[in-house]
């Protein structure tokens, strides 16, 4: 099996979250979570990913501190996965790459769903960078700065 180089300690934030949540298994367990997914048998239905994958996925994401686990809802022996409010900051991410491929992908037909609010039952406005002052910005506005 290759190492995979860790980028933890890299001067970027970009990469630093790479480290953490830059492969898509862990991006899609981190998906289903938001979805209400919570045992490990539910995530390797949904992804049908293999036992051994899934749970260096989920031991990873819960030692980054994404997920935690917690005794099961029902009473029973098992345990379940919830986000932590560190993990349920990474729902811009998630909506972003979303939107991003409703924009891009060869065959946006093909997406079965439509991310809505539930209140309004609308669809979520494009996510929109903006300057202190509200200003849309584009790539060429924003420029890297030491700290």
């Amino acid at each position: 099996m290759v190492k995979r180089t860790s980028l933890e300690g890299d001067g970027c934030p970009i990469a630093r979250s790479l480290d953490a949540i830059g492969d898509w298994w862990s991006l899609l367990i981190i998906r289903d979570a938001f979805f209400g997914v919570r045992r490990f048998s539910a995530f390797q239905r949904s992804l049908g990913l293999a036992k051994n994958i899934l749970t260096v996925r989920l031991r990873s994401l819960v030692d980054r501190g994404i997920l935690t686990t917690e005794p099961a809802a029902d009473g029973s022996a098992y345990r379940d996965y919830v986000l932590t409010a560190k993990g349920r900051g990474l729902f811009p991410i998630l909506v972003a790459l979303r939107q991003w491929s409703e924009e891009f992908d060869e065959h946006p037909e093909e997406i079965a769903t439509t991310l809505v609010d539930r209140s309004h039952h609308r669809p979520v406005r494009k996510l929109l960078l903006c300057a202190n002052d509200g200003t849309p910005l584009r790539p060429e506005d924003t420029t890297l700065v030491p700290r």
